[in-house]
């Protein structure tokens, strides 16, 4: 969107969000999207990502981690915003 400006979050989402291809979603609806950044599982059972884009795009990808991958049960999403790290690219982390 042009004028839109960029804006980043950091999101954590809780629940059984790993083991349930929530990462693989989560990338083909950031590219889907257009929205940079990353996604990884943490040790806690959590998913974690930074999510950068026009602000109705992020905002939709952050909307999406509500629901999650077909398989996922999502109990919480908590996200705040983040400093613009200029990615290129939407990745999974490992």
């Amino acid at each position: 969107m042009t004028g839109t400006p960029t804006i980043a979050v950091d999101v954590v989402v809780s629940g059984r969000v790993q083991g349930v291809s929530f990462r693989a979603y989560a990338e083909a609806e950031a590219r889907r999207l257009r929205v940079t950044g990353w996604i990884r599982n943490e040790p806690d059972g959590s998913v974690a990502g930074h999510f950068e884009g026009p602000q109705p795009d992020v905002e939709a990808l952050v909307a999406w981690c509500h629901q999650g991958s077909p398989y996922a049960t999502v109990r919480r999403v908590a996200s705040s915003p983040a400093p613009v790290a200029g990615h290129a690219r939407f990745e999974v982390r490992y």
